[in-house]
């Protein structure tokens, strides 16, 4: 675990590497001035020899010679600067630093709101790694990061905590699908939210049939491991309003009967990136004690292909008594979040958010680094874009077609859970707007973000722990209401 300390004055200070700012074309950014005059006339032509001109997501590494500090890193931070090029660059000087044991760094003095939260932040996801399934794992090095010139305790603070929060999405995504049963997740989910005043009531296979949870029973026919529903209650004294998040928790993702290729299946491992998310989500928001009401939600499941696996034809009923003819055993997401999403607008909360790593659709209309947003009012598609924005994750306002509402009419039964080939994401989200009716809501499909095929600044390669960061932000919009 790397502390985060508020150090000495920068000539005051110590480590194995110091990280200083440096703007465009060489303008020096805070501590990064004073750092050059002590290495001397050689770093101009060294920082030549490397091309390095403060171009943002680029860094020169020069030895510390004449200064207190074993190694000098220079993140350049381009023309602009906001918390979210904070984050990236701490996060690239994470992964250059990452065989040392103390860092010292500058960059939380530039001048922007929220620097030390966003520095410490972009640092220990930097810095993240999973290495829970190696025989010989190699132990990290780096021990501490110090805000030289000191930083407030508070940004710290909150830095670290979404850092957490962010930190343990990522771990379950990345577990392998063996080590995380429906029961051992629920376990893991209770494990970070009990302990902050989180209430968490679990329901096991005989409670979701008592329950009527059909869409998640009827996912969960197929496998061995039987499913489960976790509910997580945040409720601080004097809170007024109540937000609900509801995440997809498919564990793994065979297909089901209609079978994905083996190829398909190599990453569905990480199908359960939106349960994930909002379990981290609710940790985060209880330890930072944010004044509004929270509701977690997340139906845990293996959709997987055995002798009692629901077939393509069949029939369920959903919580709140709608009937859903399976056309496709594969577009099995949309069937357990119907159950979180009645669950949900039975408190009548002011919003009900549900985050899913829900359709391929999505991928292919935003591509991999974006996710969409599909919203029931465009005050609520404002907020959710908006707290996106502060969290520095990146969402597109996707339209929520009535007209296609048509496709997913059901000759036998309220409604199918598929509708062809073309708009796919968007009758997701028309299928799932089914279970909120009137309710506030909106739909996030995290489908690309939610996992990164290789590593880039604070973005590790494998579960991201996408959402987490928005749902947190758009709890605080509540809180300001």
């Amino acid at each position: 675990m790397i502390t985060v300390s508020s150090g000495n004055a920068l000539l005051e200070e110590s480590g194995d590497a110091l990280v200083v700012p440096v703007f465009s074309d060489l303008a020096w950014g805070p501590g990064a001035s004073d750092i050059a005059e002590q290495l001397g006339d050689w770093l101009e032509d060294e920082l030549a020899a490397q091309k390095f001109s403060g171009k943002a997501g680029k860094a020169a590494t020069v030895p510390g010679i004449g200064t207190s500090f074993g190694r000098i890193v220079f993140v350049g931070l381009g023309d602009e600067v906001d918390a979210e090029s904070l984050r990236q660059a701490a996060g690239l000087a994470a992964g250059i630093t990452s065989r040392s044991a103390r860092v010292a760094t500058s960059l939380h003095a530039v001048d922007i709101d929220g620097a030390a939260s966003a520095v410490t932040l972009g640092f220990l996801l930097g810095a993240y790694s999973f290495t829970d399934r190696k025989s010989e794992p190699e132990a990290p090095l780096t021990e501490e990061l110090v805000l030289v010139g000191g930083a407030d305790s508070a940004e710290m603070s909150r830095g670290k905590i979404l850092a957490g929060a962010v930190a343990f999405a990522r771990t379950m995504v990345n577990e392998p699908a063996n080590h995380k049963k429906p029961s051992v997740l629920a376990d893991h989910f209770a494990a970070v939210t009990e302990p902050f005043g989180v209430q968490v009531t679990v329901f096991d296979e005989a409670a979701i049939a008592q329950e009527r949870f059909g869409g998640l029973a009827a996912v969960a026919q197929g496998a061995t491991n039987p499913p489960r529903m976790v509910v997580m209650k945040y409720s601080p004294a004097g809170a007024k309003r109540t937000v609900a998040f509801v995440g997809k928790g498919i564990v793994f993702d065979s297909g089901g009967l209609s079978i994905k290729p083996a190829a398909g299946m190599e990453t569905m491992k990480t199908d359960m990136s939106g349960a994930a998310a909002v379990a981290g989500a609710v940790s985060a928001i209880a330890q930072l004690g944010l004044a509004v009401n929270v509701i977690g939600i997340t139906p845990i499941t293996e959709n997987m292909t055995g002798g009692a696996a629901q077939r393509p034809g069949d029939v369920f009923t959903a919580r709140n008594g709608a009937t859903v003819e399976v056309l496709n055993t594969d577009a099995e997401g949309r069937l357990v979040l119907a159950d979180g999403l009645a669950l949900a607008v039975e408190s009548s909360p002011d919003v009900v958010i549900d985050v899913a790593t829900l359709t391929g659709a999505c991928m292919v209309a935003l591509g991999k680094d974006i996710a969409g947003v599909w919203a029931s009012d465009e005050e609520v598609a404002a907020t959710v874009t908006a707290a996106a924005n502060a969290a520095g994750e990146k969402f597109w306002h996707m339209p929520l077609e009535a007209d296609y509402r048509s496709l997913l009419d059901s000759d036998i039964a309220d409604i199918k859970n598929t509708a062809g080939r073309w708009g796919g994401a968007i009758t997701a989200a028309l299928f799932l707007q089914h279970f909120v009716g009137d309710q506030p809501w909106a739909h996030l499909d995290i489908a690309g973000p939610a996992r990164a095929e290789k590593a880039k600044h604070y973005v590790k390669k494998g579960g991201t722990g996408f959402g987490v960061r928005t749902m947190v932000a758009i709890a605080e919009a509540y809180t300001e209401r």
